[in-house]
């Protein structure tokens, strides 16, 4: 196996054990970042991020920029935050992706069909991460083009009417039945329906942000306290004592907004929905009208040292630097989703230790439901024995 899927790393999954969960990723814990980026400054740190953690590499660049310039004790040598309208665009590319590239792993039936690919054929956002626009008017450019081709070729009808229409999942899952035939995410979702709508893990959320600024950044601050602490904390970080989720159904702007059960079918549909959302945002909307969709910002947490986080597709990214007296790093964490998610004590460690051994097909959607962004195999305990004999 190669250095970087060393660093990159794995899990897997099995249903039906009490230790469901096998696997990490090196490079957040055991001060690998530090290494590699001791001494960096500005967009050098920006570019190495980007270039270990490819799947979100653009959510990674975004939280860096917001940290460095936090903790930078040099103002001048700050760097301009990109919009937010950037953010919100790549976060729909990466819905998309998940969509089209993930779901259909996850339920073999799919995958097999012939071209499963071809609603995306005209669609204009490129499902390639190399293909971002590079100003703020491209993007909105490029936002205006997805909400219209989603309009005229998967709904049928402006995307705030859809939202309206189908806000509560027994609304959304009867959309999905219907278009079934024709709209692969849709068949995704409706087959899973069947199978998770009654697969309801007791939920703990990462409620980190919050609409209370001081408990927000005591949260944060505990936070970047625990990261500084302990190089490996990233690696299975805890939250009041315990695992969390985070993922597009625990945004902070969905807090108190819906009293439906959060079962897995709710955490896959979170993706569709949060897509038409992001999609319905509309260029030269006045700032106090505009949503705040997806936070982004950083704090300072003590001399030269700033957290920074950021949500993203998979759910809610923190980023920790320490800088030195001339701006350079001396330490760095990243505290991604997946850590949170695939916790061996997590919300998806016990909801897959109550599943029946066998059901891999459950397993399997649960792993798309809390989607790592590294490899994740669903195995049977007695596959692993076997394996391990052969």
């Amino acid at each position: 196996m190669s250095a970087a899927m060393n660093l990159a790393g794995n899990y897997t999954l099995r249903p039906g054990v009490p230790h469901s969960i096998e696997g990490r990723r090196p490079v957040v814990g055991n001060g690998i970042l530090r290494r590699l980026l001791q001494g960096q400054q500005g967009e050098a740190v920006e570019r190495t991020l980007g270039q270990l953690f490819t799947l979100c590499a653009h959510a990674h660049r975004r939280a860096a920029r917001l940290a460095l310039n936090a903790a930078q004790p040099h103002p001048e040598k700050r760097l301009l935050n990109e919009p937010a309208v950037l953010l919100w665009l790549e976060t729909a590319r990466d819905h998309l992706r998940s969509m089209a590239l993930d779901w259909p792993r996850r339920q073999p039936g799919l995958s097999a069909k012939p071209d499963p690919l071809a609603w995306l054929r005209d669609c204009p956002l490129s499902m390639s991460h190399t293909a971002q626009p590079s100003t703020e008017d491209q993007a909105w450019e490029a936002l205006t083009q997805l909400r219209c081709w989603l309009e005229d070729r998967l709904l049928g009808q402006p995307t705030g009417s859809w939202r309206v229409q189908h806000r509560e999942p027994a609304e959304l899952a009867q959309w999905c039945r219907s278009h079934a035939p024709n709209l692969p995410p849709a068949q995704a979702l409706h087959t899973w329906h069947q199978l998770t709508n009654n697969l309801a893990p007791a939920t703990h959320r990462l409620d980190v942000l919050d609409s209370d600024p001081a408990r927000q950044a005591a949260a944060l601050q505990a936070l970047a306290s625990a990261l500084a602490q302990d190089i490996n904390f990233a690696q299975h970080p805890t939250w009041l004592g315990q695992g969390a989720e985070t993922g597009p159904w625990t945004r902070l702007r969905h807090r108190h907004q819906t009293t439906a059960a959060t079962t897995a079918w709710t955490r896959l549909s979170s993706r569709l929905t949060e897509l038409m959302e992001i999609a319905a945002i509309k260029p030269h909307t006045p700032t106090q009208h505009m949503p705040d969709v997806l936070a982004s910002g950083a704090q300072q947490v003590g001399e030269g040292q700033a957290i920074a986080w950021c949500e993203m597709a998979r759910g809610l990214l923190l980023h920790w630097v320490q800088l030195d007296a001339q701006g350079r790093v001396a330490d760095y964490r990243v505290l991604a989703p997946t850590e949170w998610n695939f916790h061996p004590q997590g919300v998806l460690a016990k909801a897959l230790s109550t599943l029946a051994p066998q059901d891999t097909a459950s397993a399997s959607a649960l792993a798309a439901a809390f989607d790592a962004c590294v490899d994740c195999q669903v195995t049977t305990a007695d596959a692993l024995t076997e394996n391990s004999h052969a």
